[in-house]
């Protein structure tokens, strides 16, 4: 992987991980790197997502793979809130 693929990962996940919690109501108790960290696997998850059903690659932009991204991302922003609240 080459320094500008990691650091557009990173710039992606970070999108996607903050939508992720601005669709939650509430303040989540998690950091910003662990917000970046869900977000860059939301981003990786949701987009094998999207491939697998065949929406990732259309005319403008990718709605679905956003969505569901965005999904995940927010899904796991509440995973980690819980875990971490056990603790």
């Amino acid at each position: 992987m080459e320094i500008s693929g990691l650091i557009t990962a990173i710039v992606i996940g970070a999108v996607v991980g903050a939508l992720g919690r601005l669709v939650l109501p509430g303040r989540q108790n998690i950091g910003w790197l662990w917000t970046v960290g869900v977000g860059i696997a939301a981003a990786l998850v949701g987009t094998a997502v999207a491939n697998a059903l065949g929406v990732a690659d259309t005319r403008g932009v990718d709605w679905i793979e956003w969505a569901l991204q965005i999904g995940l991302a927010a899904a796991g922003v509440t995973a980690l809130e819980r875990l971490r609240s056990r603790s």
